[in-house]
């Protein structure tokens, strides 16, 4: 027993590594696991205490466990035997890709990165670009809603930074969690998404089994009360318009309704912008009839750090406003998860169109539009003022306050990004930039209409 056995140094050091694997993984890893589990829940206690609605344990739980919960559920299961039946595959074959879609779509969501990290940068980025201003019923709207209940947040789609914005405005009240199109699963990006709570989802996939997969997270996700944030135009307006919506994620939400489980409250965004940093590129790809965007993820991340850059030096440049208002809250169970998702979709809308917030350049572009020839300034402000009268929505108080220095600001802003010039006669827009002007002009022409309509 105590005979010396030589044996060679590189298996005495392989020898010893195995065993220092093996005490970690059996014991110091679940230590250390344990102990920071430990103190990240007393920092999601402590975070709850000022967060409007608490972070639901749904969306604290593993991601791993997420998997497997979603994989094995019954109806997902009939979907992997109907899948390997109609493909004639084996069913381990239709199981594995159904775990590898759960894999695409679950987050790894990360309460340090979604409130230490995510909405720091997010509040750090919006304020280097705009000045924002927020709806004065928002906070009302939201303390209205019951605590019990799953707030889903229905936004129309103007641009990227639509994410950015209301990530910011909405930490104060919860974590949200998006569905992200598939432009987003680029390293490392995807890695910090997901951390954020997000879900991939594609959205040309004709599969039944993703759309089961999928459309079984997004309710076990609204039925375990996790706030969701919903594009329904399905994509950023090409037009400035509000594109129809479409119905696929609000149908899960319908389907997955329990009538006697928690209630499901839609809160319809509002989201408006005085300059849009993607509006040639969109309007662009509507003349294309496309929507292959030709933006680069290199300049996205070189305009960011630059603005940073400029944020760190104290030499901000803003684009105007970026505004966003809530509208009149709508409970599925008052609605009834019995009537057509259609008539839930339009009725959305509808709110959303109602909440939309009215900024200077827009009502510029809406006044310069069809004008022909050149407007003086002191007309082109009279002119405004005239339709503001003709409106009951919300604007910022810079509108109401001091009307001629907003529009002065709002002619600069719209001057140094290229679409009107000022001559000797008043200002005009540049002739080859009239599909602009309509652009932001369109994303309040609604409001007329029902004016007019209301007349």
């Amino acid at each position: 027993m105590t005979q010396v056995v030589e044996i060679p140094l590189w298996l005495f050091v392989l020898i010893v590594l195995f065993a220092a694997v093996t005490f970690a993984s059996h014991f110091l890893f679940p230590s250390v696991r344990w102990f920071f589990r430990r103190r990240l829940e007393r920092a999601v206690t402590r975070l709850n205490e000022r967060l409007t609605r608490p972070i639901e344990p749904f969306k604290l739980a593993r991601r791993y466990d997420m998997i497997q919960r979603l994989i094995y559920d019954p109806e997902v299961t009939r979907e992997i035997v109907n899948h390997a039946q109609t493909n004639k595959v084996p069913e381990n074959v239709a199981f594995e890709r159904a775990r590898a879609y759960a894999r695409e779509i679950v987050p790894s969501f990360s309460a340090f990165t979604y409130f230490g990290l995510g909405t720091r940068m997010a509040r750090l980025l919006v304020n280097s670009i705009y000045s924002v201003w927020t709806g004065p019923h928002n906070d009302e709207v939201i303390r209205s809603i019951p605590k019990d209940a799953t707030v889903v947040f229905i936004m129309n789609h103007r641009s990227n930074m639509d994410y950015v914005l209301v990530t910011y405005l909405a930490a104060r009240t919860s974590a949200l969690s998006y569905a992200v199109g598939e432009w987003a699963r680029v390293w490392p990006l995807s890695r910090l998404i997901r951390m954020m709570g997000a879900y991939f989802i594609r959205r040309k996939s004709r599969g039944g089994l993703y759309r089961k997969v999928l459309a079984r997270y997004v309710q076990m996700a609204i039925s375990g009360g996790v706030a969701q944030g919903i594009f329904p135009e399905g994509g950023l307006s090409l037009n400035g318009r509000l594109m129809p919506p479409r119905l696929g994620l609000l149908s899960y939400v319908v389907e997955g309704h329990d009538p006697e489980g928690r209630d499901v409250v839609f809160v319809p965004v509002a989201i408006n912008y005085d300059r849009v940093l993607e509006d040639r590129v969109l309007i662009a790809a509507g003349k294309r009839g496309d929507r292959r965007f030709g933006a680069r993820i290199s300049v996205v991340v070189r305009f960011i750090l630059s603005k940073f850059w400029q944020g760190l030096r104290g030499r901000v440049t803003r684009f105007g406003t970026a505004a966003v208002a809530f509208g009149q809250p709508l409970s599925l169970s008052a609605f009834g998860a019995d009537r057509p998702v259609e008539e839930l979709a339009d009725d959305l809308m509808r709110r959303i169109e109602a909440a939309m917030p009215v900024l200077a350049v827009p009502l510029v572009c809406h006044v310069l539009q069809a004008r022909s020839e050149p407007l003086p300034e002191a007309v082109l402000i009279d002119e405004v003022k005239a339709a503001l009268e003709l409106l009951s929505v919300s604007t910022p108080p810079s509108i109401s306050e001091d009307l001629p220095a907003t529009i002065t600001a709002a002619l600069g802003q719209l001057r140094k990004h290229g679409v009107m010039e000022r001559t000797a006669d008043g200002w005009h827009p540049l002739p080859d930039q009239q599909a602009v002007v309509s652009y932001y002009a369109n994303s309040i022409a609604h409001c007329f209409e029902d004016a007019a309509s209301a007349a």
